[in-house]
């Protein structure tokens, strides 16, 4: 008994991610800075449904314990916003990607670490995933395509 293979349909790819395999990083860098933005512009701006300074920081001293409130509520508005601005950018992207790390090490294991693991339940699962994302750019800094190496800063 001979087994005959038949050819596979499956594409050939190689051309293609050869061609924008270089993308992929800087695809994981903005679309991080890009997506800690709203969440920034909530605490920061009351957009996208947010509460603004005042709101988050509220919410931050009578449910979460953090006092001053408005301050933690300012500093994470900060970061998530101005911190994900400078990862879209590459612009020390090194210091923003810690600062984000900080962030969501805090809120991971500061607060919502009682709650278990899904997000759904408000669990640390989503600040995990960020911080661990900033981790990978603290790592790699902003790279080829990027303000840092554009104005000769360390990547």
């Amino acid at each position: 008994m001979t087994i005959q293979h038949t050819a596979t349909t499956t594409p050939d790819l190689s051309s293609i991610t050869e061609k924008l395999g270089s993308l992929s990083y800087p695809l994981v860098r903005v679309t991080t800075g890009l997506l800690l933005m709203p969440h920034g512009a909530q605490k920061l701006f009351g957009w996208f449904g947010g509460y603004g300074i005042a709101g988050t920081g509220e919410f931050f001293a009578s449910q979460l314990g953090m006092n001053p409130g408005w301050l933690f509520a300012l500093a994470a508005g900060l970061v998530e916003f101005f911190g994900g601005l400078a990862l879209v950018l590459g612009l020390l992207t090194r210091p923003a990607a810690l600062a984000i790390a900080v962030l969501m090490a805090v809120a991971a294991f500061g607060v919502h670490l009682p709650n278990g693991f899904f997000w759904t339940a408000g669990g640390y699962e989503y600040p995990l995933m960020w911080g661990l994302l900033a981790i990978a750019v603290l790592l790699r800094g902003g790279d080829k395509l990027s303000l840092d190496r554009r104005l000769g800063l360390p990547l």
